[in-house]
């Protein structure tokens, strides 16, 4: 009898015992899909920043080097100038030229000489000057040349460790999806449609209402809106493929404005605006470092090309996209 309770008992209370290693749930699986969506939007913007500066060293290598041959040239021509004097002050007997009017019969001749002398040195003085420069300056930009080129093999190892960053965190986010029951997969993916058609729904409901007008800033932002619906690929500027910073680059550039293709290069254009004083087509600005920007529509909402997985969208502007803190804004 006492045996029978006791296995009574024990059964009673491993029936309140969690599993040691229970699955996540679906919104939890969502949520680190979500994050590591972000991060490799985050990775790929940093990309195109590497991209913008690896465009940028090698434009300035390339005038470096060209300036290089220049300056080289200059210095050759000095020294064929000091070598053919060389040999014309040395050609008498082995004497040089003051030396041999030293021992001139001629008055007249010795005076005509030595003024041609002093005309000749004179300019030999100069050269040596301009060789001297010239050297200077051809050490000085061989130094600025291997100095690019160490920032150029730094920048484009940046790059590719974004990249590299940015893809393993899609594939990790691909694994955690496919590492779902079916029946959870289902409903996860079942979700997220509803989500992103709830969104597109609302978002070109926002952009047929919006009415504006001939700033630049409007014009930019007409052009976005009619872009809703479109998906997010890195490096996307159009037609039909987006990312961040290739949506507002596109979108300014069709009101006369040509921007980089980076989101932290992009906010270094245009004039601050405090976050009270925001208008339709103003630039907003997120993440430490900047890894998002999108465009403000007014009515407290925005338009952006957020991240993998999602579209270009209309979404309510807050202090905090994701996990990015808003930076600022600016007024191109």
């Amino acid at each position: 009898m006492k045996r029978s309770v006791l296995v009574a008992l024990v059964i009673f209370f491993a029936s309140f015992t969690a599993p040691a290693h229970a699955a996540p749930s679906v919104l939890t699986v969502q949520r680190e899909i979500d994050r590591l969506r972000m991060l490799a939007a985050e990775k790929f913007e940093a990309a195109n920043e590497a991209k913008i500066k690896i465009a940028n060293l090698m434009r300035e290598s390339r005038n470096l080097k060209l300036g290089e041959t220049s300056v080289r040239k200059q210095v050759d021509s000095s020294k064929k100038y000091f070598a053919q004097i060389a040999v014309e002050r040395y050609q008498q007997d082995g004497l040089g030229e003051e030396i041999g009017l030293l021992f001139s019969k001629d008055p007249s001749r010795y005076l005509s000489d030595a003024s041609a002398l002093e005309v000749l040195n004179r300019r030999y003085a100069n050269e040596v000057r301009k060789l001297a420069s010239s050297q200077q300056r051809l050490a000085a930009s061989q130094l600025v040349i291997r100095d690019k080129t160490a920032e150029l093999r730094s920048q484009q190892t940046r790059l590719n460790l974004e990249v590299a960053t940015a893809k393993s965190a899609l594939e990790k986010s691909e694994k955690i999806l496919k590492s779902l029951k079916a029946s959870d997969r289902t409903l996860l993916v079942k979700r997220q449609r509803a989500s992103q058609n709830k969104i597109l729904k609302t978002s070109k409901k926002y952009a047929q209402s919006y009415v504006g007008d001939n700033s630049r800033g409007s014009k930019a932002l007409q052009y976005a809106l009619q872009q809703i619906g479109d998906i997010y690929v890195w490096g996307g500027a159009g037609p039909t493929r987006w990312d961040c910073s290739g949506l507002t680059l596109r979108s300014f550039q069709r009101s006369g404005v040509s921007l980089p293709h980076s989101a932290a290069v992009q906010f270094r254009y245009g004039k601050s605006v405090s976050y009270k004083k925001l208008k339709p087509g103003d630039l907003l600005f997120f993440g430490r470092p900047i890894s998002h920007v999108s465009i403000y529509m007014g009515g407290g909402k925005m338009v952006q090309a957020p991240r993998a997985g999602k579209k270009v969208e209309v979404v309510p502007f807050t202090l905090m996209f994701g996990y990015k803190p808003f930076i600022g804004a600016k007024r191109i």
